[in-house]
């Protein structure tokens, strides 16, 4: 089993910035590729981000190219998503998830998944 542990949410204004993080333990975790979903109210859970295990590929959702990066630390087991020009449309509850098995823009695909931070953006 992996634990994932998102951290970093909170409160901003729009075109504010922030850093999400997502500690891990329990497995490997830089053997795992890995990435950020996000959920609104009323919403379905949507793909956000993706990064391959050694973090040499990524990949996002159309509406955050450009301003969201994905990153990771495999010494620190660490998976992050770096947002600015944030915008009221991102505000949702951002989860980590990684063991991906299919198509990585998929939820289903994800054996592992944190509890989620939420984002709020204000105007």
């Amino acid at each position: 089993q992996m634990q994932l542990v998102e951290s970093g949410g909170g409160l901003v204004q729009a075109g504010d910035s922030l850093r999400l993080s997502c500690t891990t333990s329990g497995r490997t975790f830089s053997t795992y590729a890995a990435a950020w979903f996000r959920q609104a109210p009323g919403k379905e859970r949507e793909f956000v981000a993706f990064i391959t295990s050694s973090g040499s590929s990524t990949d996002y959702v159309a509406s955050v190219k450009g301003r969201f990066t994905i990153s990771r630390s495999n010494q620190k087991n660490t998976l992050y998503l770096q947002m600015s020009s944030l915008k009221l449309e991102d505000t949702a509850v951002y989860y980590c998830a990684a063991g991906i098995s299919g198509n990585y823009r998929a939820t289903t695909s994800y054996n592992y998944w944190g509890q989620g931070t939420q984002v709020t953006v204000s105007s």
